[in-house]
């Protein structure tokens, strides 16, 4: 397992990457995922990632993170190999998730959340690359 991104909730992206840019980073992926509700936008840092998120409308969780806390670390994403056997051992051993199942999230991967309860506070995101 290794940390496949930090996620950070951003108001714009285009704004927030300008500092990634000066410290040497590249965004080298954009994509909408519209069933989170975010664009998202991917800066390459050794194996791991960051990724900028932008709401694209009001009913995004990440809009509604935005509004009560502002811009900031919004998630943990961990690789996962099998995510749907993860998932079963997670719950059978009391871990509060927000998916039960994993849905399709950015880069075409299968993505579920920890719920920041089971986490001390944090929202991980589990991901497992479709090979």
């Amino acid at each position: 397992m290794k940390i496949d991104h930090i996620g950070i909730a951003v108001k714009s992206i285009e704004e927030s990457s300008k500092l990634y840019k000066l410290l040497g980073l590249e965004i080298s992926h954009i994509e909408v995922v519209k069933t989170q509700g975010v664009k998202t936008a991917f800066l390459k840092l050794g194996e791991s990632n960051i990724e900028l998120l932008e709401p694209i409308d009001e009913n995004s969780p990440v809009f509604k993170f935005l509004e009560k806390r502002g811009e900031g670390i919004h998630h943990i994403a961990l690789s996962v190999e099998n995510i749907g056997e993860k998932l079963e051992e997670l719950k059978n051993n009391g871990v509060k998730l927000i998916n039960n199942e994993p849905v399709k999230g950015a880069h075409g991967k299968l993505v579920a959340f920890v719920h920041p309860k089971s986490a001390g506070g944090v929202l991980l995101e589990l991901c497992e690359k479709i090979k």
